[in-house]
């Protein structure tokens, strides 16, 4: 038999991120030739930039926080010094100190071969890397992710600033930070140089904090950012940004001036679409300048698909791992469909925010009979227990089908308890086997005992 032509291959993946990770495993001894083109590091933005070394940051600003809570707990006296060589140090451990070996190597072994370069899709069928050209017989899948939105600010492109990448693998705790954005990830950027012992100052051009999330998440976090001595400044629009001796401004709409040593961007992403001829490959953007795929099968056109962050349905690293699972599984042939209903979300500030489905307010649009109900987690016997901070549990129920379609969930362990409120809304599980399922207790779970009841008509 003769040998596959170099160029020739039955699946291209652009990017070999978490999308492509996924297909890689679902195409896994299946006989199906995958090539995979990635001009950055193999994994993707999450694990060397993004999550994972963020989260890392994040637990090391917990443990200093557990300690100092251990005065009113626990102990007379706690003293220690923050050591940011090392909890930088353990965070580039962590993170893999940007080297990709590994991964490139967990890729190959599931048969794929890595091409680098940049990855330009050049028509339905082919890819162009450098002067090379690649062909996919049975299809493409394009998981190039996103990069940090950077605002049309007046001087900002003559400023040293900061996005994820930068604030993430510093080795230098800077003495004051202005966090432009106030989503996930300044939110949790915010917090832990603040409780590094940075002087921090959000910026918020909307007028409540985290403004994707439920107006109860936003209220919550500004009380941990007031505890944390985090200075905040909402519906504040910044239109101009210098470069000084004393560090960078940024002037506000309205005159006022904020300096600090570092300022952080993190307004939100913008899909990586720059290899992409559209015209030729047959693919076309929303209104938002996302990639347009089918909900249900991520197709973008005629052989091509597309998944993760760069579609707009949603910027999360589970979610990217089942689209590419979704995408992989058709290119075996099966008939599988995506399912977005019950999309859950975390953004690991202390006290976490996890929420999943319906908001409030989309869910009064888009229903009939809604009921609301909610509970101060701090208030429930195990909340009582933890000590501060405490937190919010909503749910959001269809009363016309009787089930759930939102929650939102502020305090300890949110991002665990949401995984039983996201298979409520999944499987739609009747509100009456909710109220009737019994949570251990104390656990954090148990506030849930209390509220499903409310949502069930006797």
């Amino acid at each position: 038999m003769a040998a596959e032509p170099a160029n020739e291959f039955d699946v291209i993946c652009i990017g070999a991120g978490t999308v492509t990770e996924a297909v890689a495993k679902e195409l896994d001894g299946t006989g199906v030739s995958l090539a995979v083109v990635e001009r950055e590091l193999v994994g993707g933005e999450c694990p060397y930039w993004g999550c994972i070394p963020s989260k890392t940051l994040l637990r090391a600003a917990e443990v200093l926080t557990e300690a100092e809570r251990a005065r009113a707990l626990a102990a007379s006296r706690v003293e220690f010094d923050v050591d940011f060589a090392k909890i930088a140090e353990r965070t580039h451990k962590i993170a893999g100190n940007e080297d990709d070996t590994a991964a490139t190597k967990s890729l190959v072994r599931r048969g794929a071969t890595v091409i680098r370069g940049d990855g330009r899709l050049t028509g339905p069928h082919t890819v162009m890397v450098g002067d090379r050209e690649l062909t996919a017989r049975k299809g493409i899948v394009i998981g190039t992710g996103t990069s940090a939105a950077i605002p049309p600010i007046s001087g900002l492109d003559r400023v040293d600033y900061w996005t994820n990448r930068q604030a993430t693998l510093t080795r230098e705790l800077p003495t004051s930070l202005l966090v432009l954005g106030s989503g996930p990830i300044g939110a949790e950027l915010a917090q832990a140089f603040a409780r590094f012992g940075s002087r921090v100052q959000v910026v918020e051009a909307l007028d409540r904090l985290i403004p994707g999330e439920e107006p109860e998440a936003g209220a919550e976090l500004a009380k941990a950012f007031e505890s944390d001595g985090i200075a905040v400044s909402l519906s504040a629009k910044a239109v101009a940004a210098e470069q000084s001796a004393d560090g960078i401004s940024l002037r506000l709409e309205g005159g006022a001036s904020l300096t600090a040593e570092r300022l952080l961007v993190c307004i939100g992403r913008r899909p990586k679409l720059a290899g992409i001829d559209f015209a030729a490959s047959g693919i076309s953007t929303t209104e938002k300048g996302w990639v347009k795929v089918d909900d249900a099968t991520l197709v973008a056109a005629p052989g091509i698909w597309a998944g993760g962050d760069l579609t707009g349905i949603g910027a999360f690293t589970h979610l990217s791992w089942y689209h590419g699972l979704i995408i992989g599984r058709q290119l075996k042939g099966e008939n599988a469909r995506a399912d977005h209903r019950a999309i859950p979300r975390v953004t690991f500030t202390d006290p976490e925010i996890a929420s999943v489905g319906l908001s409030e307010a989309n869910a009064r649009r888009r229903l009939g009979d809604v009921r609301v109900v909610s509970a101060d987690s701090g208030n429930g016997t195990r909340g009582y227990i933890n000590g501060p901070p405490g937190g919010v549990i909503k749910l959001i129920a269809d009363m016309d089908r009787k089930v759930l379609v939102g929650a939102l969930v502020v305090g300890p362990r949110a991002g665990e308890m949401i995984a039983e409120l996201t298979l409520a809304i999944r499987a739609e599980i009747p509100l009456t086997v909710l109220e009737d399922t019994l949570h251990a207790f104390p656990t954090f779970s148990r506030d849930l005992d209390g509220l499903f009841p409310k949502l069930v008509d006797r």
